[in-house]
């Protein structure tokens, strides 16, 4: 064999094929050094389907390269499949980045979400001989917008709303080393040639760059309001620790009691506020940067009281744009707040703000100016809100930070778009063993809203690449989401998934199971259209994806006047002392909230059935203790009742034996009576019991509930696996004291970890049960 037919058997060359998060995360550099590394020659490019090498050497070098470009990828990166396909070898010399290859593709990549500035980003933000220095979008591959700012596939600069910002010589340059840490990426820019700050204060007062965030940080340690701009949308923002400044936001964004979230310049600033274990404080500062719920220090001297008016926790989260960062302030800047409001730039019950004119019409009003820049946002995206329950993270918003990460499902599903519910609506795509769940979207119940919708779906079809063969929803009859759906279906089939049904199924599949085995599934809400035309919500049920079988249920009470029963506890709790046929004296703390014509409509009404739909809810219930126990009257938020009931409850230092449902068999599913119950609480109200006591006998009672029957259950059907779902265990007391409980009995509990456990996470059990290819 001569020495060049010896060179040519050494020489392969192969196609490689990666999908998965790999666009936006610094891969295409991260696969030209390791190539480089190896000593192979070739390219390297983004597709419509993720990202595909071309790569020639020798074989030991190309399995090396084959292995590690799925296990050293990098940090933001997840890859999903890597394909080889061999090839004649070409001669090729060198190793390139090629524009991106258009077309060809399923369109499926994946699009990472927006991610916190890294810390080497603000090492230089801070670092006057920086060239980035103050930059209020600094950015690079390991950090930054992404998500937001995607307008196409594949993902480069001239398919994001950066595409307005041509980049000078000296971005130019750094975006096509392969050694700087900006090599290909998208989002790159600096003072020369990035977005521009500006700020408008109320009288026509106009600020631009530096000077607009210095007068910012001005205004708002002067009692200002006002509007900032960030990744996916405005917020609107205040001194946390100013009484009169945070009383003038919840008066003019109209926000009732609903507590407001704050960002603290560092976990130093919310020290002082809040109590934090060391899970709680990696969440906050993982890279997704969510809003964490925490519990409030006692005592703690801020922030003001208004900020989250008698609730336990307080939501935090930690800067994770530049413009944040520069908003608190560099060392030798002016002092500014340290703690500010930030909440969701909208109207209550509309969409989150993200087009500037808009902002300038809807936000001007509540606001005394606009800090803002003139980089678009493609895509809304409210903040994501997190819980620790037990050391595990229970979401309770999925948003930024986590849309559009994708959820690998345990069973086959065809093309569906499944619509979520009406309350804190989330909708999710999926195809194959994948499901894409959207970013928040709101409540259903207006216009823009509905809008919004249309918007979203429209934009993650676009980046999924999937084609709904049928449409999933809600079997609420009157749903807006489930009417959405029946009018854009066309020729589609529309399936629709009981509430609670799909409350189950959901954190069956987040859990990989595959259905074949059922599960144990204690499903506890407001409200949930039931297969009787009842409003369910105390539900322990037999399920798999197939269907499920009613076990127990909380027993009927009437909800006089459907709405305003939900907005005025004294209603459910006059409500369930008829239905336990306790008399409603006026010693009671509910009944003296009744006005006295209201009481005497009520008692009629409840009389003679009008309007009083039965309910089964275990949030209804939670909301008539509280009434009872003089807590909460009227709420101005959803599930304020219960939230100010759990804060009663954790505030018990001894409480003695829990109160007990009494639990009644007629042939049926068992039905929990919680006749007994309320009975317990009137008679420790009029023994001077406080409401602590009673709240946290009532925690106690709850759980000793959900142990009965679920033991029962897994003991007559042969099971070993509950799942405990629905938004009354977004309570971290009672869901903590359940699962606990539950463990020892020796069951298996599942908790929601990828999806919320409220109406958010509805789409992924309405997808899995509607959408499987084997129904």
């Amino acid at each position: 064999m001569t020495v060049g037919e010896q060179s040519a058997v050494l020489v392969e060359r192969r196609r490689v094929a990666v999908r998965g998060l790999v666009q936006g995360v610094g891969f295409r550099p991260f696969v030209h050094g390791l190539a480089t590394e190896l000593g192979l020659a070739g390219y390297v490019t983004n597709t419509g389907d993720g990202v595909l090498a071309e790569v020639e050497g020798h074989p030991l070098a190309l399995g090396a390269f084959c292995l590690r470009i799925g296990r050293d990828a990098p940090p933001l990166a997840a890859v999903a499949s890597v394909e080889q396909q061999d090839l004649p070898v070409d001669g090729l010399t060198g190793f390139t980045i090629r524009p991106s290859a258009s077309g060809g593709g399923s369109g499926r990549t994946l699009i990472p979400p927006d991610v916190a500035t890294c810390a080497d980003c603000l090492a230089e933000l801070a670092d006057p001989d920086d060239r980035r220095f103050r930059h209020p979008f600094i950015t690079c591959t390991n950090c930054g917008p992404r998500f937001t700012i995607v307008t196409g596939l594949p993902y480069d600069r001239a398919s994001t709303t950066m595409a307005g910002f041509p980049m000078c010589a000296d971005c130019a340059r750094e975006y096509t080393d392969p050694a700087d840490r900006r090599f290909h990426a998208q989002p790159i820019s600096c003072h020369a040639c990035g977005p521009r700050l500006t700020l408008e204060l109320t009288g026509g007062e106009r600020a631009d760059g530096a000077d607009a965030l210095d007068r910012a940080r001005a205004a708002l340690a002067g009692g200002a309001l006002l509007a900032v701009k960030g990744i996916g949308g405005y917020h609107l923002a205040c001194d946390a620790a100013n009484p009169a400044a945070v009383a003038e936001l919840r008066r003019r964004k109209r926000r009732g009691d609903k507590p407001f979230a704050v960002m603290a310049a560092d976990t130093a600033a919310l020290a002082v506020l809040v109590e934090a274990s060391p899970e709680e404080l990696a969440l906050l500062a993982d890279p997704a940067r969510p809003i964490v719920l925490l519990r409030r220090r006692p005592g703690a001297a801020g922030p003001a009281e208004a900020v989250a008016p008698r609730s336990p926790d307080l939501g935090v989260m930690l800067p994770y744009t530049p413009l944040h960062r520069l908003l608190f302030g560099l060392p030798g800047d002016r002092p500014g707040p340290q703690v500010l409001v930030m909440t969701s730039g909208n109207l209550s019950g509309e969409p989150i703000v993200t087009d500037d004119a808009r902002a300038r019409e809807v936000l001007g009003p509540l606001v005394d100016g606009i800090l803002a820049h003139d980089r678009p946002i493609h895509v809304p995206c409210d903040d994501s809100v997190m819980r620790v329950v037990d050391g595990e993270v229970l979401p309770l918003r999925r948003s930024r930070g986590h849309a559009p990460r994708p959820i690998a499902l345990p069973v086959e599903v065809r093309p569906v778009l499944a619509v979520g519910g009406d309350l804190k609506n989330a909708f999710a795509l999926a195809e194959g063993r994948t499901a894409w769940p959207s970013a928040h979207v709101g409540d259903m119940d207006d216009l823009a809203t509905l809008r919004g919708f249309d918007r979203a779906v429209e934009q993650l079809a676009a980046v999924t690449g999937v084609r709904p063969t049928l449409l999933a929803a809600d079997a609420h009859p009157r749903y807006r989401s489930a009417e959405w759906a029946r009018r854009h279906a066309g020729t589609r089939p529309v399936l629709t998934v009981q509430h609670h049904h799909a409350h189950v199924a959901a954190a069956m599949a987040e859990h990989g199971l595959d259905g074949s085995r059922p599960v144990l599934g204690i499903a506890f809400d407001g409200t949930g259209y039931g297969t009787d035309g009842a409003v369910w919500g105390g539900e322990v049920l037999v399920a798999d994806y197939d269907g499920f079988r009613r076990f127990a249920h909380l027993g009927y009470v009437p909800l006089p006047g459907g709405d305003a029963a939900v907005e005025r506890p004294y209603r459910m709790a006059v409500a369930h002392l008829w239905a336990a046929g306790l008399p409603r004296d006026p010693d009671l703390a509910c009944v003296r909230a009744c006005p006295a014509g209201e009481l005497r409509l009520l008692e009629q009404q409840l009389a003679r059935g009008f309007n009083c739909v039965p309910t089964s809810s275990m949030g209804r219930l939670f909301d008539a203790v509280s009434s009872l126990a003089g807590v909460c009257h009227r709420v101005g938020y959803e599930a304020q009742a219960a939230v100010e009931l759990e804060a009663a409850a954790l505030a018990c230092r001894s409480s003695g034996t829990p109160y007990s449902f009494r639990i009644r068999e007629d042939g049926g599913p068992l039905v929990a009576e919680a006749g007994p119950v309320l009975a317990a609480v009137v008679a420790d109200v009029r023994s001077g019991a406080g409401a602590d006591v009673i709240a946290r006998r009532f925690h106690g009672a709850v759980t000793d509930l959900v142990v009965r029957l679920t033991v029962r259950a897994a003991e007559q059907h042969g099971l070993d696996t509950a799942a405990l779902t629905g938004g009354v265990f977004a309570n971290a007391l009672l869901a903590a004291d359940c699962a606990r409980r539950l463990r020892s009995a020796g069951l298996t509990v599942l908790r929601h970890r990828l999806v919320p456990p409220n109406d958010g996470g509805l789409a992924l059990g309405q997808l899995v049960v509607a959408g499987r290819t084997d129904r």
